[in-house]
């Protein structure tokens, strides 16, 4: 093991958080099923998914973030079955992380360990627009591979999670138009020989979380010969975390993320830092099940506020330690809407 582990107590805190983020996910209430989006949210007709079908045939990576709808404010069926949720039960159901510095992550420091973040923000912002309060939310930490199973099933209502917008997620649910801008990048220990995303990584374990992009980009530049035959991919893990706790255990070489991510994880260790620059262009947007249209629309609406007020305040917040003051690079273009009912 390598020595000196530090930032949130090294590899001892980082254990304890994974056994606490599994508690958490198994002690979570499930979403009530008859009250939840899913009812609302799995009405669209034939036209809706012919036009689905159609789209997503020409939907092309470098276009997928564009593969939304307009902005609208008008409710329908999905938005009115989650405002007729009564009680206790009036809230949003949101899929988040909850072990993601700086993204969706529990602050031991802070009374009560409340859910913070870049991502936790938006959620808030979202409720506060749709139910009239901004704590009128039901937080459920989902682990990676679980994103998308998580919308089908109708145990969230969307899913805020740095969660990468592509043509092969927009087969199976719907997403707003993006709000934050990254790529793919290398996270190793400092010490290490590892330069970036080339041939440095050759004879080396390489960690990525199940269901992300990373390992679908690792997968495919493999068989391709993109990436050295000799790189090791077969680690993956249920949360990106897994895999720092894994770099620091010694038994990973290298982490491959979204950079976005990999710099948080580098503030929570200052042994490890960012190899290279980044090799994608990733978006992250607000995943929603596929037929409700009206709360992707109602999303992208408040999408057009909050980048012009809240995005930046945000990122200020939460994001300039790590990824620098000048936050153009990761603010997204004015959004393209190029799907239509």
């Amino acid at each position: 093991m390598r020595a000196s582990l530090r930032g949130w107590g090294g590899v001892g805190a980082m254990a304890v958080g994974c056994a606490v983020a599994l508690a958490f996910v198994l002690l979570l209430p499930l979403t009530q099923s008859s009250a939840g989006s899913a009812t609302g949210a799995g009405r669209g007709g034939s036209g809706l998914a012919s036009a689905r079908q159609a789209t997503a045939g020409n939907c092309t990576d470098s276009q997928a973030q564009n593969e939304t709808w307009s902005p609208s404010g008008a409710d329908g069926t999905t938005i009115d079955a989650i405002k007729a949720r009564t009680g206790a039960k009036r809230k949003l159901i949101v899929g988040v992380d909850q072990n993601s510095y700086r993204w969706g992550y529990r602050n031991p420091n802070n009374a009560g360990a409340e859910l913070e973040g870049f991502d936790i923000d938006l959620v808030h912002r979202i409720a506060q627009d749709i139910l009239g309060d901004p704590d009128a939310v039901q937080f459920k930490a989902i682990p990676t591979s679980q994103r998308i199973p998580a919308i089908q099933d109708g145990r969230v209502d969307m899913v805020v999670r740095t969660m990468t917008i592509n043509c092969d997620r927009l087969k199976d649910v719907a997403f707003s138009a993006p709000y934050f801008k990254t790529g793919q990048q290398v996270l190793a220990p400092k010490s290490s020989p590892i330069t970036g995303y080339d041939s440095s990584l050759a004879h080396r374990r390489i960690c990525t979380a199940a269901g992300s992009t990373a390992y679908a980009k690792l997968d495919a530049d493999k068989k391709s010969g993109k990436l050295p035959a000799s790189a090791d991919i077969s680690a993956t893990v249920p949360n990106q975390l897994d895999c720092l706790v894994r770099l620091q255990l010694g038994e990973a070489d290298a982490v491959v993320t979204d950079g976005a991510l990999a710099a948080s994880q580098a503030a929570q260790d200052p042994t490890v830092e960012l190899k290279g620059a980044a090799f994608t262009t990733e978006y992250y947007g607000v995943a929603m099940k596929q037929g409700a249209t009206d709360l992707v629309r109602r999303v992208n609406q408040i999408l057009v506020g909050y980048r012009a007020d809240g995005w930046q305040a945000s990122y200020d917040k939460w994001l300039s330690a790590t990824l620098g003051a000048d936050s153009a690079a990761s603010k997204p273009s004015a959004p393209q809407y190029l799907r239509s009912s």
